[in-house]
Parts: C-alpha cells; structure tokens; sequence
C-alpha cells in the first residue's frame, strides 16, 4: 500500500532549525509531485512548500520564504523540509501529500489520491 511517513519534528527554541522528512512507500517520488502542508489548532491547513517531480521546481508560501527550503532525494525517495529561524508560528502539525502539480500559489496545491502522512508535530516555544 501506497503512502507517506513524516519524521522530525519536535521542540525548539525561536531562530533554531529542524529538517522535517517525508518517506514514500509503494510508489516512487522521481514521478511525484510532493507538498508540504501544516495546521495550527483553530486554523486552517495551509501549503508550506511543494516540489516538483524533476527536483527543480519548487514553491514556498511567502511566511516561510528564505528560511525553508525542501528538497529531494529520488534513491532515498525521501523529500525533506529544512526550517531555519523558526519563529512561535511556525508551530503546527507538518504533513506531506502528493500532489498534483506544484504550482506557484499554495491555495492552488490539491493533493491527489490518499497520500497524505500522519503528520509530525512542531513546536517552536522558549
């Protein structure tokens, strides 16, 4: 069965890091399109970061823009998340999905099939 399991998370304080990865199973990331997506308690899911299935495309939702970055690796087939100075806000639930496309817009991100992963809890508190 076909599906995504995120790891990495945890507690760290303002301005720390964490890289946040998303493992695929029973299918193969060099065809996919993978987004990362996170959910705060009371608000909505948001887009975070998505790329696409070359590795060279990718997108960022403006908050997170020049602090995360995410990238492939197609023999590991394993997308990951870096998040440098990470502020309160970015506290949330982090889950990848597949998509079906990376577009620019994270509001245009629609996640294709059930791929979505259980999700990994960051928290970024002093």
């Amino acid at each position: 069965q076909s599906h995504l399991v995120e790891s990495g998370g945890g507690l760290v304080q303002p301005g720390g890091s964490l890289r946040l990865s998303c493992a695929a199973s029973g299918f193969f990331l060099d065809y996919s399109n993978i987004g990362w997506f996170r959910q705060a308690p009371g608000k909505e899911r948001e887009g975070v970061s998505c790329i696409a299935s070359s590795g060279v495309l990718t997108n960022y939702a403006d908050s997170v823009k020049g602090r995360f970055t995410i990238s492939k690796d197609n023999a590991k087939n394993t997308v990951y998340l870096q998040m440098n100075f990470l502020k309160p806000e970015d506290t949330a639930l982090y889950r990848c999905a597949r998509l079906v496309a990376c577009l620019r817009a994270p509001t245009d991100w629609v996640a294709t099939g059930n791929y979505w992963g259980q999700g990994t809890q960051v928290t970024v508190s002093s």
